[in-house]
């Protein structure tokens, strides 16, 4: 896969280490297999699976994880070998966002790509384990004669989920209308997993959200208003960070909560500058927002943002500080000691400013509120007063403009 073929093997297996403990599993082996070809029956050769059934048997693994994608079979086969239950990477990432959804809509996204996944998986036979009864979850097994019955039950829940998400859509579409009645720019924060999106939130918003240094400390978007240097609001949005290899009906299954970021008036891409494999990051970041829609090498709403420069050597920093001289819209920070903020603040300012609108508006002079209003939200570049009417040219933000028309006229 292209993004992650760019990555070394050793980085790799460090975030899938990292994804396991996210769920608090204990590593007692970890383990590169080089594989010559894929294996239809077991993915890994014969050696190698006998190698970690030994293992598996001496250390009494409870799990193995494949930082790979495991077709049904390969899964069967690899449990029945191993004696073990056995998830590959995309059972993994579902288990994490199990765990962190907070949301209602989360637990509705989790549990429908769960079952989205686990119904193609009703081929497993637990027999090592002598379990011949059905049943649904990633622990349980379905006995042969049991596989229709469930593949019934979990179509039914599969529907029925699909459609209270279809409710749940249709109240954030309400949501998003009420905004619409006093419309702030929304600027949203996207990354790969870990990169420093929620420290950045918190830092910029002064709110509380779960900053961790563990991979999907963050799953439900989370958003607040801002105040930005001008005076102007926005607000502020908090998502999901990304990871490679992220499956794509996970991705489907998700996009209900990344549609903020399509909605975005300024897409802010959250980097780890220290991150050894940021290059390939950035690659499984765009290439997630493309599946979305947004072609980030023609879009011109995006900000970039080198976070965790705090951790980099003077060499690195300095390096980055010229780059950041040459690309405005390559802004260094650190959201852990909050240097670069204010620079990120001023160009966040400027950018929403770029989308400006000059009107020409007659305002009554007895309206001091509404003038006061334009000058707290606008930029007058242009005033004369006659007859108690305010001539007035205005650089408004469109939401703005549509704000200041609604207004009641003052009588």
């Amino acid at each position: 896969m292209p993004p992650a073929a760019t990555r070394l093997p050793e980085a790799h297996l460090d975030e899938a280490i990292g994804l396991a403990r996210a769920i608090d599993l204990d590593i007692i082996e970890r383990a590169l297999v080089p594989l010559d070809r894929v294996r239809p029956a077991t993915f890994i050769g014969k050696g190698k699976v006998d190698e970690l059934h030994a293992l598996v048997d001496a250390e009494g693994i409870d799990v193995c994880v494949m930082d790979c994608a495991l077709s049904p079979v390969q899964q069967r086969n690899l449990e029945r070998e191993l004696g073990t239950k056995v998830i590959d990477r995309t059972g993994l990432i579902l288990e994490i966002f199990g765990a962190r959804a907070a949301t209602r809509e989360g637990r509705l996204q989790v549990e429908l790509a769960h079952l989205s996944y686990q119904r193609s998986r009703l081929v497993r036979s637990w027999t090592h384990l002598e379990r011949q009864r059905g049943g649904v979850g990633f622990l349980g097994g379905p006995g042969e004669t049991q596989i229709e019955a469930d593949r019934r039950v979990i179509g039914d829940k599969i529907v029925r989920l699909k459609r209270e998400l279809e409710q749940v859509t249709r109240t954030r579409t309400l949501h998003r209308q009420n905004r619409a009645k006093v419309p702030h720019p929304i600027v949203a924060l996207v990354g790969y997993t870990n990169a420093g999106k929620s420290s950045l939130f918190n830092r910029l918003t002064r709110s509380g959200v779960l900053a961790a240094d563990m991979l999907f400390a963050t799953l439900d978007p989370t958003m607040r208003g801002l105040t930005l240097p001008s005076g102007r609001r926005i607000i502020l949005s908090d998502t999901v960070g990304f990871v490679s290899d992220l499956p794509t009906h996970l991705v489907a299954a998700f996009r209900a909560t990344l549609e903020e970021v399509l909605e975005a008036d300024v897409i802010v891409h959250v980097r780890d500058a220290a991150h050894p494999e940021t290059e390939a990051q950035k690659a499984d970041v765009e290439a997630v927002l493309k599946d979305l829609g947004i072609d980030v090498s023609v879009d011109a709403h995006l900000l970039e943002v080198m976070n965790k420069i705090d951790l980099l050597d003077p060499d690195e920093s300095g390096a980055l500080a010229n780059r950041a001289q040459r690309e405005a819209d390559l802004l260094p920070m650190s959201a852990l000691t909050g240097e670069g903020t204010q620079a990120f603040l001023d160009r966040l300012d400027v950018r929403l400013g770029e989308s400006r609108k000059l009107v020409d508006l007659d305002v009554d002079l007895s309206d001091g509120a509404a003038l006061a209003w334009l000058y707290r939200h606008g930029s007058v570049v242009e005033r004369h007063d006659d007859e108690g009417i305010a001539h007035l040219k205005v650089g408004l933000d469109p939401a703005d403009v549509g704000r200041f028309a609604k207004r009641e006229p003052r009588h």
